[in-house]
């Protein structure tokens, strides 16, 4: 039977609609809730102030160029702590009783190298040594966040965690800009891009969770990350390339995930059915000869990337949408 969760982040604002978020994921995706997130409230609940809060060891600020890594956590940086803390208070609070799956994300390490700066300036990109350490620090974050939240939702038997990566074909190709504006980062050799992804793969593993690799960008490197030992592949179909459907079929005939992003995840002029989608699943699965009564039961259904820029009213019908979709498969 195929699945349905969401990619993370949902629209809102306040913690009120924090609330309704998890209502909602726990409400219309019984079978794969996830940890919502609402970058909405600021920079300390979007992506970068979400991986800072959970690398383990490391004091941050924030800057006027951006987030800094520095001697002493900022007050920006203890808001995010504190943030992602009342966060799994409400998740705890709603989601006891809940048993069977369940899903967080958290920024992964590349994504945080190409948007996070030295104490002294530019990106963690251009330093080795540092970005090998934040690397480390956000893989012992993450062991500690499982940990936190199976005290919190203790029914929970399969975790999973989605390492979220949407600038690692930027690392990979050389394309992140260097502070002054006027050149690029040079790119990061495939064993060192390698090396950091296992090491958080690694974490999660030893954790007695799952680890899936997200982006909804194009020419992310899907065949580097299925070889770092990740248990499930998570993507915007329309970003897949010819090579990349293969990466995937492989990953579901070895038994792996594949969440494949359909639904559409900002509010479309028209609103596609149901049955639309699900005969795009099925024709994904005719084109790479995969038999669906076998590759379905290994099939998530999701929207095509995260929900924070639209519309409440869309974000709860793309939702439901992904259940259907999964249900038809």
């Amino acid at each position: 039977m195929s699945l349905a969760t969401g990619v993370g982040s949902m629209p809102g604002t306040t913690n009120a609609a924090y609330a309704e978020a998890v209502r909602l994921v726990l409400g219309e995706l019984p079978d794969l809730p996830h940890v919502p997130e609402l970058p909405g409230r600021g920079v300390i609940a979007a992506m970068t102030g979400r991986g800072l809060a959970l690398a383990d060891g490391l004091a941050a600020d924030l800057q006027p160029a951006g987030w800094r890594l520095t001697g002493a956590s900022g007050v920006d940086h203890r808001r995010a702590v504190s943030l992602l803390a009342q966060d799994l208070d409400t998740v705890e609070e709603l989601a006891q009783g809940v048993v069977g799956a369940f899903k967080t994300q958290v920024t992964g390490p590349w994504t945080l190298a190409a948007t996070v700066e030295k104490p002294r300036g530019d990106k963690l990109l251009s330093d080795h040594g540092a970005r090998r350490e934040l690397a480390q620090a956000l893989a012992e974050g993450v062991r500690i966040h499982l940990a936190d939240l199976r005290r919190r939702v203790s029914g929970v038997e399969r975790w999973i965690v989605q390492i979220d990566e949407p600038a690692l074909a930027a690392v990979a190709n050389a394309q992140v800009p260097t502070a002054s504006g006027f050149g690029r980062h040079r790119r990061v050799d495939a064993p060192e891009l390698s090396a950091h992804l296992e090491w958080m793969v690694a974490a999660i593993a030893d954790s007695g969770a799952e680890a899936w690799v997200h982006s909804c960008a194009p020419q992310i490197p899907w065949g580097l990350v299925a070889g770092t030992g990740v248990a499930g592949l998570s993507a915007d179909l329309d970003m897949l390339g010819p090579g990349d459907l293969d990466v995937f079929a492989e990953a579901l005939e070895a038994g792996r995930t594949a969440a494949l992003g359909v639904v559409p995840s900002a509010d479309p002029a028209t609103p596609p059915s149901d049955a639309r989608l699900t005969e795009r699943v099925q024709r994904w699965f005719d084109m790479l000869g995969l038999d669906p009564e076998t590759a379905g039961e290994h099939l998530v259904v999701t929207p095509t990337c995260g929900l924070a820029g639209a519309t409440p009213a869309w974000a709860a019908r793309a939702v439901r949408l992904s259940a259907t979709v999964a249900r038809n498969l």
